[in-house]
């Protein structure tokens, strides 16, 4: 039995028990010995989650594993998009690695819900609206691990709520209600909270929404101003400032903080200014600055990712080569002596259906008073964490491009992205007839833990399904990139389609470019006929094994109905 289905049955006990710390943990220790010899399926390609798990906002780090002392683990806390029809959800989950393996995704459960008050009275069935949380690690006066949630409560009353645990993976529990108001929590932390505890034991807070915001904390409430100390407005200009009319910093949303040997770096998402690098304005990215001191002042760094997936063309253009529309959260982790950056791609239509996503960063610090902090731009691809490219020979779900474009765009009804070409199609855990019944998830008992934890493979195709569909006649899908060493001198090679045909057209297969005009290499080309029933199509790619290391791969469609969909395409692999 995969771990996944023995850390989901601790749902259950987190549901019914959620107040019962004692409790839950000793069952997780319990867990733990199985846990400890039972396999996982690996997965390493962006998404690196399972394909019907919805994650954004994701906040990496590194912690003792509770359950085996001396190891550590990779955690990621994000939002979690079930509503879909809203942002978000009513719960937060936690998913880990062992940071020798970020192949081996574990679900860790349920985390975080907030449907009571201070003396446990119900205030909302279904439980407050969470979105963007952070966590801080610190320890009490005994030398016990203490874990602060900011989970981000979507509530006047609790907007500025802390919940403690003493694991990693939780159950945390609100711990600054207000003395005079069960109801409400204390504080002036607010929106997108990030929390951070420096080397001399001070800690942090920093949120704000167009504004950004900060403060020291009071280390005994890790939720209120140290006393003598005040809220510190504007610590970086905001995107619509209109007094220093400042076009660098342009603050939005998603504050996050890490400290580097003596540097500060504050992540945050930051809105572009319009024309910026020949692109509209947009805040789909992420970008940075430091400081020598954890409230500043600070110095821009530079962009962290642009999730458009912008692309330089030889004639000077800029394009967006993903979803031209969203949002974007993550921060930076260290791992093993490797730097990643963990953030979000939007996936299917809608801005609500949000998956994790991964890339490696190169980080550069200078020490000292006049020293920098130095983090390379990210590229938006389909290789995760399997750096040396994807394997020919696995099968992957089509959605997984990084690449996909349309012969007019695509256009933005906010919050609905109109393709006119390729794109993802969102797919969740279960049947049809069950997506119609819960279209709407309104709270998290609605949200299918049983089927979930019953699952034998959460990353099974039966279940992790992503297809891309649209694919109209000048529609482009691809990847960034694949280990073509794997394939290097082997004849005979075929890339399979696992295909829905629809309206017909011809699929041509290039490497390295979407087209030989601008550069790239035509593998193979097929005729999709319409009304076909599904199959697999073969495509035989002798002029693969005249190639080594690694490659971007397209799919190109052409020669059918203007604005009708060749086939839906699956599944794709090399035989």
């Amino acid at each position: 039995m995969p771990p996944f289905l023995v850390r989901g049955d601790t749902i259950a006990a987190l549901n019914t028990e959620f107040t019962k710390n004692n409790t839950i943990i000793m069952k997780k220790a319990i867990l733990s010995t199985i846990l400890a010899t039972a396999a996982l399926t690996a997965t390493a390609q962006n998404p690196y989650l399972p394909l019907w798990e919805f994650i954004p906002d994701g906040e990496p780090y590194v912690f003792d594993d509770p359950d085996h002392p001396g190891k550590k683990r990779v955690y990621i806390y994000g939002s979690h998009d079930v509503l879909r029809e809203y942002y978000c959800g009513r719960d937060q989950v936690v998913w880990s690695a062992p940071v020798d393996d970020l192949t081996q995704w574990r679900f860790d459960g349920v985390i975080f819900r907030l449907t009571h008050d201070r003396d446990g009275n119900l205030i909302n069935k279904d439980g407050d609206v969470l979105y963007a949380p952070d966590v801080c690690e610190t320890r009490d006066d005994s030398g016990r691990r203490v874990y602060y949630l900011y989970p981000n409560v979507q509530s006047d009353e609790r907007g500025s709520a802390v919940a403690r645990s003493y694991r990693p993976d939780g159950p945390f529990e609100v711990c600054n209600w207000s003395s005079d108001n069960p109801r409400r929590t204390v504080g002036p932390i607010a929106f997108d909270p990030a929390a951070f505890v420096d080397d001399d034991g001070r800690a942090y807070a920093y949120w704000g929404f167009g504004r950004s915001m900060a403060c020291e904390l009071d280390p005994a409430t890790m939720a209120t101003p140290k006393p003598g100390t005040s809220v510190v407005e504007d610590m970086i200009t905001g995107f619509q400032d209109s007094v220093t009319f400042n076009k660098i910093y342009r603050f939005f949303e998603a504050s996050s903080i890490r400290k580097i040997k003596d540097k500060y770096v504050f992540i945050y998402s930051r809105f572009t200014n319009e024309g910026e690098d020949g692109l509209p304005m947009s805040n789909y990215t992420l970008a940075y600055c430091y400081s020598n001191s954890p409230l500043g002042p600070w110095t821009y760094g530079g962009t962290l990712i642009d999730g458009r997936g912008k692309e330089h063309r030889p004639d000077g253009t800029t394009v967006a080569t993903a979803c031209p529309y969203g949002n974007t959260h993550g921060s930076i982790c260290e791992i093993n002596g490797k730097w990643w950056l963990f953030y979000h791609r939007q996936c299917g239509t809608t801005e609500y259906n949000r998956q994790a996503v991964v890339a490696p960063i190169n980080v550069e610090v200078m020490e000292g008073q006049n020293g920098y902090v130095r983090i390379s731009e990210a590229e938006f691809t389909s290789e995760g964490f399997k750096t040396e490219g994807l394997d020919p020979y696995q099968e992957y779900q089509a959605g997984i491009a990084c690449y996909f474009t349309g012969p007019e765009g695509a256009r933005q009804e906010y919050p609905y992205v109109h393709y006119s070409g390729s794109h993802s199609e969102v797919n969740y855990v279960f049947s049809k007839k069950e997506q119609v019944i819960n279209q709407k998830w309104q709270s998290p008992a609605n949200y299918p833990y049983e089927k979930i934890k019953s699952l034998p493979d959460p990353y099974d195709k039966k279940y992790s399904l992503c297809p891309m569909v649209n694919n109209t006649p000048g529609s482009v899908f691809g990847y960034k990139y694949y280990n073509f060493s794997l394939t290097y001198g082997k004849k005979n090679l075929s890339l399979l389609l696992d295909i829905v045909p629809e309206h017909g057209g011809t699929i041509d297969v290039f490497l390295d470019r979407p087209s030989e005009q601008e550069g790239g290499v035509l593998l193979a080309s097929a005729t999709v006929k319409s009304g076909a029933k599904p199959h697999t199509l073969t495509l035989a790619t002798d002029r693969l094994q005249h190639y080594n290391g690694k490659h971007a791969l397209f799919l190109r469609f052409r020669d059918g109905e203007k604005g009708k969909s060749v086939c839906r395409v699956n599944t794709l692999c090399f035989k």
